[in-house]
């Protein structure tokens, strides 16, 4: 397929064949027509499409200059200028601003504009044929007049072209000024001229409509990705930061991986389409975690259910204490009737000792539910000491303070989910592979389920949900794993744990290099490339990014 990259050179084969005098031209000009539309039908950016549009056409009529407008809004809005005389290029991938107002299709009064030409010309579907500028009647060319005293230019003949969509709608105009002879002179546009452009403008119009309507689908998919992601957000205030924050480090260090040029990563590259495919499966990644209970989500504490439950059992430390209270006055209710002060003291004493107790149990129960790295066999030793202890109920039953449930929550040793809920919320990473896997994607697409759904894959094989080793992912995968945990163990919006900073975030990615965790490879290009730093200034909070030592990163030589 003829691809952008060959415009150029079927411009000049074009240029050199033929000439407005030479008998080959309409012959070189069907083949140039059939080989441009092959390459619009191909070029998927916009502003790349109109500037190929412009350029074809000028080509084609040998025209000195040229405008394209696009009909936005009831307004003839300037996208591409191109002269060769006045060396102007305005617009498109130029990076100049075309410093020109939008040709409105209807007077303030809402008359239409017909003295405007290119307004005409969409106006009433008509090409107009101007031979001189300077001559013709009916239309405004002030402005044009103004622009050849300000440059020393002449603009004579203008070919004014209607461009229709698929539905025989105006969505643009094409302008071409001045054709040239073989000699360079300016002169009209001949009739054969006019039939070569319009046939141009159609299938110019084709291809930019079917490419709006690709961005516009495109618009409308990544809008329903970020609804999906709102709703995660919205139900979850700790994971739709995640949702937005691990696709922005995934192609941060996709593009590093692809700059790479030596080392075992030197063969991978990605191509405008594979960057679109990985934001994509990025964005997507955890799009499981709607089905995921918003309890288990936001599980700030090990006694959190619908609520969290630590309050409930402050309560029975007060029904302990009160206990505790009426056994001393009946103990120094009987000691004082036979006359034992000593038993008295001795009784309150030790009611005195056990508030204190109570209190401290209190605290310490306070402090288990908070979760952590790691809690202590001698902490959940003293948590079974206190789940022992008798209480009454209001019934008078007598049975242990804390429920074999609670007993269980304030044990886990590490953060704060049970085995059972740590199941459910790994469960998202089925859903989210079952709900893409759904989907009938374009072949583009196809990969996404793939990369989406490897992201808590481990290279030795022990991840989950497939337990995939690293010969079994993609790089793009291996990628987002990465991505997903550097962003978790940075994040600061976690009920649960407060963001790590940047050097204690690599010790621990470093150790999962180490641990057959993470890819080798790339964890070597995301410290060599600084990736870390690049993402930390965007994303982290400036009291968390510290200077990190590389030499002392496990697993990373410098």
């Amino acid at each position: 397929m003829t691809g952008r990259a060959d415009i150029g050179a079927m411009t000049g084969a074009y240029r050199a064949l033929s000439s407005p005098d030479g008998s080959s031209r309409l012959f070189t000009a069907l083949e140039y027509l059939n080989r441009i539309g092959v390459a619009l039908s191909a070029e998927r950016n916009l502003d790349k499409l109109l500037e190929t549009i412009l350029t074809a056409a000028k080509t084609i009529t040998h025209a000195d200059g040229g405008t394209l407008y696009r009909l936005i809004d009831g307004k003839l809005k300037f996208e591409i200028m191109l002269n060769d005389s006045l060396k102007i290029a305005m617009g498109g991938t130029s990076g100049n601003e075309i410093p020109f107002y939008p040709i409105p299709l209807n007077q303030a009064d809402g008359s239409e504009n017909l003295s405007m030409v290119a307004a005409y010309a969409a106006l009433r579907d008509e090409t107009v044929n101007i031979a001189d500028a300077y001559e013709a009647d009916g239309f405004d060319f002030s402005g044009t007049r103004n622009f050849d005293k300000k440059t020393g230019y002449r603009s004579a003949s203008f070919l004014t072209i209607p461009m229709k969509n698929h539905e025989a709608e105006i969505i643009g105009v094409l302008q071409l000024l001045n054709a040239q002879n073989a000699q360079g002179k300016v002169v009209p546009f001949t009739l054969e001229d006019q039939r070569l452009a319009e046939s141009l403008a159609s299938q110019a119009a084709i291809a930019l409509t079917n490419r709006m309507l690709i961005s516009q689908l495109e618009v409308l998919f990544e809008s329903l990705i970020d609804l999906i992601n709102t709703a995660i957000d919205e139900k979850s205030p700790y994971t739709g930061g995640h949702c937005q924050r691990v696709p922005a480090l995934t192609m941060m260090l996709a593009e590093a991986v692809s700059a790479t040029t030596d080392g075992p990563l030197a063969g991978f590259h990605m191509t405008e389409k594979d960057r679109y495919e990985l934001k994509i499966a990025g964005l997507l990644h955890d799009c499981g975690k709607i089905t995921t209970p918003v309890h288990v989500v936001d599980k700030a504490t090990k006694l959190e259910t619908i609520f969290d439950r630590i309050q409930h059992v402050s309560q029975r430390f007060e029904m302990l204490k009160l206990q505790s209270e009426i056994d001393m006055l009946r103990a120094v209710s009987a000691a004082l009737a036979r006359g034992d002060a000593a038993a008295a003291r001795a009784a309150e004493a030790q009611h005195g000792e056990a508030v204190r107790q109570y209190d401290d149990d209190r605290e310490f129960l306070r402090r288990m539910n908070i979760g952590g790295e790691r809690m202590s066999p001698e902490d959940q030793a003293r948590v079974d000491r206190i789940a022992a202890y008798p209480i009454r109920d209001a019934a008078g039953a007598v049975g242990p303070f804390l429920t074999d449930n609670e007993r269980a929550n304030l044990n886990i040793q590490y953060g704060t989910l049970m085995p059972e809920e740590r199941k459910i919320i790994n469960h998202h990473i089925e859903a989210t592979i079952n709900m893409l896997e759904a989907l009938p994607w374009p072949k583009h697409l196809k990969n996404v389920p793939e990369y989406a759904g490897g992201h808590h894959e481990r290279m030795d094989g022990k991840g989950y949900p497939k337990g995939l080793t690293r010969d079994q992912m993609s790089v793009q995968a291996r990628i987002m794993g990465i991505a997903d945990i550097f962003e978790a163990l940075t994040a600061k919006d976690r009920p649960y744990k407060p963001g790590k900073t940047l050097s204690e975030s690599l010790d621990i990615l470093g150790k999962f290099k180490l641990n057959g965790h993470i890819d080798p490879d790339l964890f070597d290009v995301f410290v060599r490339e600084k990736i870390y730093l690049k993402y930390a200034r965007q994303f982290m909070d400036p009291t968390q990014v510290d200077t990190v030592d590389e030499t002392r990163i496990p697993g990373y030589s410098p």
